[in-house]
């Protein structure tokens, strides 16, 4: 039972550890900019030495990576439960509404992804890494949207439900990329809100 106990311990401290170091690069990440970090910098944020970094991540290229999974995830999740709402049918314009209210839309964020599609455009392995979690989050859409299919027409323009995951995560890609240079928020949920609703009705706000 002891050994047990020390090694729940031992487990805690090290998720501990880990969210302080991933909390803290963020802070770095926005302020200074992804290419003008070093671990050191990383690890005198979170307190901690160059071997507690390097128990938890490689690189760090693999603590983006797992920052990056955390809003993947959050972002996945919020517009998934905004979908869900409807049960089988799918009110688009409800839906819609409730997407762009909870969107995580997070100007620090913003920052550091910016920063790191930059490097990651450079870096053929990393763009294939980083290509792989953004797919997730239109695959979280493409499920929604496939099940609602046969109870919600959307524009045939779009095509099956997979094309149209990748149009709206291209509205939500531009209308961030706004939102970096004019730091309007609730600017930039309304011209969101906007786009999807054109992307995925008939433009007036009630589905085909």
């Amino acid at each position: 039972m002891a050994v047990e106990g020390a090694a729940r311990r031992v487990t805690r401290r090290r998720v501990r550890t880990r969210a302080n170091l991933l909390d803290a690069a963020f802070a770095v990440f926005a302020a200074k900019g992804f290419g003008r970090v070093s671990i050191e910098e990383v690890c005198e944020a979170a307190g901690y030495s160059r071997g507690a970094f390097y128990s938890n991540f490689a690189s760090l290229d693999e603590l983006f990576f797992a920052l990056y999974q955390q809003r993947a995830d959050l972002i996945a999740q919020q517009v998934a439960d905004a979908l869900d709402l409807d049960g089988p049918d799918l009110d688009v314009p409800a839906s819609v509404d409730r997407v762009t209210e909870v969107l995580l839309l997070d100007r620090d964020w913003l920052l550091v992804k910016t920063d790191f599609l930059v490097h990651a455009a450079r870096d053929p392995a990393v763009a294939r890494t980083l290509l792989e979690h953004r797919a997730r989050l239109r695959r979280a859409i493409a499920d929604r949207l496939a099940r609602a299919q046969g109870h919600t027409a959307l524009p045939a323009v779009l095509g099956d439900a997979g094309a149209a995951a990748h149009a709206v995560v291209a509205a939500y890609d531009g209308v961030t990329t706004q939102l970096l240079l004019d730091k309007d928020v609730e600017h930039a949920r309304a011209w969101l809100k906007q786009l999807l609703t054109a992307l995925l009705t008939d433009g007036s706000g009630n589905p085909e």
